[in-house]
């Protein structure tokens, strides 16, 4: 009798819906960068939708994401309510480090936003347009200090990019690395670096304060609700868009992989990560699948030429 009861309450469990998965999401950064806010955002957007019960943000920052990374693909093999935050950043470190862990070690689900880059500087800076800083560059390049988001990330390169576009040696550019961009504020509001570079949404509230002074932006088109021009219409030719994405665990089983691919799916498509994506400027790049596996590999192979141009990898 014990027997036929215990079948009886496994085949209702088996026809129950399937629960909520609770998921821990790891952010490779410090807290208050761009990884944080994706990360706290997909936290916020995944609860509210009903797509998880619970999802725990951890933090694991140094190294332009591959430390994090290394201790995800160590740690949550097999795992598929563990998900990672990484990105342009993380690809550039991966090859900057020389990193033993890469994109390869783990499961690859979407990309999922866009950020234009903001050059910006103090209030009190000198220098009032790109005119100013290309001059400044021309003048005597290691006299310029960039102060960014991790070695071989996004913002190093543009900032590479920038003075290869005014005809300064991109080698030649002094560039100093922050893990989160917490820290890479307080050095530009200090004026412990001349120019600051990462994406709009981390100075949004600083530029519209008045305490940093927005020079440019790295799109195609203009910010809305912003004067800077683009780096273009200042003279320069460079356009670099930072992006973000998803990665699960690795080992997972395709019916794994398709259950998480298919959450992140319904988070991208609700209203909550809509309003998310207009609140702090980001641009809905959502690709997944093997088109996505396609233009991350692309991307890789961009980064690594842009890399080995600013004297990054050899």
């Amino acid at each position: 009798m014990k027997h036929i009861i215990l079948a009886s309450l496994l085949a209702g469990a088996v026809a129950l819906p399937a629960a909520a998965a609770d998921y821990t999401l790891m952010a490779p950064a410090a807290p208050g960068g761009g990884w944080d806010q994706t990360a706290r955002s997909l936290q916020t957007a995944l609860q509210q939708e009903g797509i998880s019960k619970n999802v725990q943000v951890i933090n694991v920052p140094g190294a332009g994401g591959t430390i994090g990374l290394a201790q995800f693909a160590s740690q949550q093999k097999g795992k598929p309510n563990a998900l990672i935050v990484g990105g342009y950043v993380m690809v550039g470190a991966i090859l900057t480090n020389k990193a033993p862990v890469t994109l390869k070690d783990v499961t690859p689900i979407a990309r999922l936003t866009g950020e234009n880059e903001a050059i910006v500087v103090p209030a009190s800076s000198p220098l009032k347009t790109v005119a100013d800083l290309v001059a400044a560059l021309k003048k005597d390049p290691g006299s310029v200090s960039w102060g960014g988001g991790s070695a071989g990330g996004v913002d190093h390169i543009a900032a590479g990019l920038i003075a290869k576009a005014a005809g300064v040696d991109p080698t030649k550019i002094n560039y100093i690395a922050f893990s989160g961009g917490g820290e890479a504020l307080a050095a530009i509001l200090g004026s412990q670096v001349t120019v600051g570079i990462s994406g709009y949404g981390e100075f949004e509230s600083q530029i519209k304060s008045g305490t940093l002074r927005l020079l440019a932006t790295s799109g195609d088109t203009r910010i809305p609700g912003t004067d800077a021009p683009t780096l273009k219409e200042a003279g320069l030719d460079v356009a670099v868009q930072n992006w973000r994405m998803v990665a699960a665990a690795p080992g997972l089983t395709p019916e794994q992989k398709a259950a998480v691919t298919a959450d992140i799916q319904k988070l991208v498509t609700s209203k909550t990560w809509q309003e998310t994506l207009k609140t702090k400027g980001w641009q809905d790049t959502y690709l997944s699948g093997a088109d996505f596996d396609a233009q991350l590999a692309k991307d890789i192979s961009a980064t690594e030429t842009i890399l080995k141009d600013i004297g990054l990898v050899k």
